[in-house]
């Protein structure tokens, strides 16, 4: 199936054929029909799918032209949100359709602004569109469609109840689509007070990596893991590299000893101010500097092309934290590896994990590392996996 096969607007599939896309990922694929037909859906698919154009691209079409406030995407991170506005932007420039961002970490000023002179498209972050509500510079009676995507990670994050708060301002006569990487009984419920009668649509296991992701764990004493790290990228070749931290001291920390060792790296936490996120993901984005060292602001709504590895400082404390980090690489059906650092005392942590992607996860020794201890590694095979050319002297799997 094509694009054009789809039903899509004609303006925005032009706009779809001009960014050199022909064929659907099987999340659009399967979503797209049934969002055009006005039904509410479930959406689950793996990282990297491709669910924000399954959602953006028949709301331009059903939308056609400008008019009024008929379109509410929620999301749960200010990167995430910048992700979707741009999506709706690029796939909707011949619509004339006006799309306004709304989040935390910047001025009220210009987003009221935007609101005043009218919006057909709202892409916000529950806290500040909330904040909009009850300073009524924005009313949601006129929603037509309302989106809630990554919903495991508004959970996560505490912000369910905003979300309800939000879909209680919604017309109960409307068009609901929920997006997500993995569907928890918490969101099916959530599904059940909110959705009518909805289309399930999954693609492959949610809770497993992609298959273009070959990832593995490298036991290592914790004192060493700086150690390792850094031999590491010696190792490998790589075109942009993430690096995930569970803390932002411990980004900040990383970031600092890199920089002397000579690198040069970016950093992206929550308690950078957002103008300094915005102009690490620009630069990230752009390849004026390929290494970027954040915490989990940037495990989801980062979408950014070439990035061949991802490095786990830590192992995560949430299984789901796992699946996303390091679904920033293999995107989009390319190919990309991911390690993470493992410490003894993070064992519990790595189980989980296992346990949730339904798999043992295989373990790696660096060769010619000068290990303290021996590391625990637990023979497993590894399914071969295409290459794109990145690091060809790659650390050895076991």
């Amino acid at each position: 199936m094509q694009f054009k096969e789809l039903g899509l607007d004609p303006k925005v599939l032009q706009a779809v054929e001009e960014k050199g896309y022909s064929d659907p990922t099987p999340i659009q694929a399967q979503a797209v029909p049934v969002v055009l037909e006005k039904q509410d859906v479930i959406g689950s698919a793996q990282t990297g799918s491709g669910k924000t154009a399954a959602f953006a691209l028949p709301i331009l079409s059903l939308l056609k032209k400008p008019g009024k406030l008929r379109a509410l995407v929620l999301a749960p991170t200010r990167e995430l949100a910048h992700q979707i506005r741009d999506n709706f932007e690029v796939y909707g420039k011949y619509t004339g359709l006006r799309i306004a961002l709304l989040h935390g970490g910047v001025g009220y000023g210009p987003q009221k602004k935007k609101l005043a002179d009218g919006v057909d498209i709202v892409v916000a972050t529950p806290g500040r569109l909330l904040d909009h509500i009850s300073q009524k510079t924005i009313h949601l009676k006129t929603i037509e469609c309302l989106v809630l995507d990554e919903v495991d990670r508004m959970l996560d994050m505490g912000f369910i109840e905003d979300v309800r708060r939000i879909i209680r301002y919604c017309p109960e006569k409307r068009q609901t689509l929920l997006f997500s990487a993995t569907v928890p009984d918490a969101i099916r419920r959530l599904s059940q007070w909110a959705l009518t009668e909805p289309v399930d649509v999954t693609v492959g296991a949610g809770q497993a990596p992609a298959e273009t992701i070959e990832h593995a764990i490298y036991p290592v004493d914790g004192i060493q893991k700086f150690d390792l790290l850094s031999a590491l990228l010696e190792t490998i070749s790589y075109e942009r590299l993430l690096i995930f931290t569970r803390t932002k001291v411990d980004a900040d920390r990383i970031t600092r000893w890199l920089t002397q060792a000579g690198r040069e790296v970016l950093t992206m936490h929550a308690d950078r101010s957002q103008r300094e996120r915005q102009e690490a993901l620009k630069s990230f984005k752009e390849g004026h500097c390929n290494v970027l060292v954040a915490t989990d602001v940037a495990s989801r709504g980062l979408d950014v092309s070439g990035v061949s590895h991802v490095i786990n400082y830590n192992v995560p404390h949430n299984p789901e934290d796992y699946v996303h980090r390091i679904g920033r690489t293999g995107r989009a059906a390319t190919t990309g590896q991911a390690y993470t650092l493992f410490s003894t005392d993070e064992f519990s942590f790595l189980k989980e994990i296992e346990r949730f992607i339904g798999s043992p996860i295989p373990r790696g020794k660096l060769d010619g590392f000068a290990y303290r201890n021996d590391p625990l590694i637990e023979s497993k095979p590894v399914r071969k996996k295409r290459n794109r050319g990145f690091g060809a002297n790659r650390p050895r799997r076991f």
